[in-house]
């Protein structure tokens, strides 16, 4: 399958060239040229397949021409050694755990399937360079890191803003060494994001460097996102309450959603999703006035979402021609600020025992505000609580079990290089 810019002022390419490249030479970011529609028994039998067998058949419907069969599965099914389960909260709401994996958060999913593709692809053409950069405003940097963790011929600089990422997340990409730098921006993630997306546009850095990033701009990280709609969509469906599902999808650089909506396209009955933002609400101003107006993010405790311009709000507007009224049949808007999540999450915390962290937050209440009771809500819970520890405690007053696996990490030593947010300095540290 070929891949096209979303600028549509580049050559396609194949999946290899999309993936290794990251962002197109026109600065567009890649699709697939077709979304394949699944069989209708695909999704009659779902319910009775494996999260894996799941993950194969859609991995096979974007990526089976370009990767053997024996290959492409044994990527998937390692990327897949934990589950997403959908836990009940209350009435017709439903929470798709996806905090289960090493890092405990939903990057785990993209960031293990593209360090594996990326790897395959890195030996296939013989490279022993390749320089993977990323931009993180918290778990994306933890989800990569960890998913490069040791891949020969391959080193990660993972860029966070400082001071502006939670002190469990940081531990989980400064203290791992080898194979990742991680760099300390002072700025905010869009400063990050924006170094990032100028060393693909340097004529120098690409003459001499083999780069590539890994935040979701890059086909192989965000397209296997689409995994756990489905995974999520069988469970409910084994239980005979698959009807009218709404997604509601905490909302940061978009990519998350957009595989949500790549899924919808490809079969998976879905009814409609919900964008839920914090503060850094552009994309539901978007919906409500048709103008996309970008401005600098602005913190908030659920900082993985704070982006002030959304990456992949050009591959929603290129699946559906840049027409307002279309996205809007599909995705609906809400947002809330810090005041609001906080009170969510005690709220619903001493209305039903389930925990939040302040990213779900955000989905649940979407839910709460919007769905029809004909309706069955699935947020997306995007990562375990224990992530953001000092807030999440605050608010309910009490102590949180921190996982062994954050624990470990947590005994690290922080190894980070300090930089500020000039393009200048950044390009002449990499090339030394």
């Amino acid at each position: 399958m070929k891949y096209y810019s979303t600028n549509k002022n580049a050559p396609q390419v194949s999946l290899q060239e999309a993936v290794v490249k990251g962002l197109a030479p026109d600065n567009g970011l890649y699709m697939p040229e077709t979304i394949k529609e699944l069989p209708q028994p695909f999704f009659e039998n779902i319910g009775n397949m494996s999260f894996q067998e799941i993950a194969y058949t859609v991995a096979d419907a974007f990526f089976g021409e370009d990767i053997e069969p024996d290959t492409l599965k044994s990527i998937v099914y390692d990327t897949l050694n934990f589950d997403t389960p959908v836990v009940h909260v209350k009435d017709n709401i439903y929470s798709l755990e996806l905090f289960h994996g090493p890092t405990l958060a939903f990057k785990d999913v993209g960031g293990r399937f593209m360090a594996r593709l990326l790897g395959y692809f890195i030996k296939k053409q013989g490279q022993k360079d390749v320089k993977v950069l990323v931009a993180t405003s918290g778990d994306t940097g933890s989800a990569v890191a960890n998913g490069f963790l040791g891949v020969e011929g391959v080193h990660v600089y993972v860029l966070y803003p400082k001071g502006k990422v939670s002190q469990i997340q940081e531990c989980q990409f400064t203290t791992l060494g080898q194979n990742i730098t991680a760099i300390e921006i002072d700025g905010t993630f869009d400063d990050c994001q924006a170094l990032v997306k100028a060393a693909f546009l340097d004529e120098e850095l690409n003459r001499k460097l083999n780069l590539t990033s890994a935040n979701s701009i890059n086909v192989a990280r965000f397209l296997p996102q689409a995994f756990y709609y489905f995974h999520a969509y069988a469970q409910l469906a084994k239980q005979g309450k698959a009807g009218n599902i709404v997604f509601s999808v905490p909302s940061g650089n978009f990519g998350n959603i957009t595989a949500g909506l790549i899924a919808k396209r490809m079969g998976l009955p879905v009814k409609r999703f919900i964008a839920a933002n914090n503060s850094n609400d552009i994309f539901y101003k978007y919906l409500q006035t048709g103008e996309y107006n970008p401005r600098p993010s602005v913190q908030t405790i659920a900082n993985a979402m704070d982006v002030g311009n959304p990456s992949n709000f050009v591959r929603v507007l290129d699946l559906y021609g840049k027409s307002l009224n279309e996205i809007k049949k599909d995705i609906s808007g809400e947002w809330y600020n810090d005041a609001n999540i906080k009170k969510i999450v005690k709220d619903t915390y001493g209305e039903t025992g389930y925990l939040l962290d302040p990213h779900g937050a955000c989905g649940y209440q979407a839910l709460t505000d919007e769905l029809r009771p004909n309706e069955t809500g699935i947020f997306l819970e995007t990562a375990h609580p224990a992530k953001f520890l000092e807030t999440v405690e605050s608010i309910t007053g009490r102590q949180v079990t921190v996982p062994e696996k954050l624990q470990a990490f947590m005994k690290g030593k922080k190894r980070s290089i300090g930089m500020n947010k000039e393009f200048a300095g950044f390009k002449q540290f990499l090339l030394k």
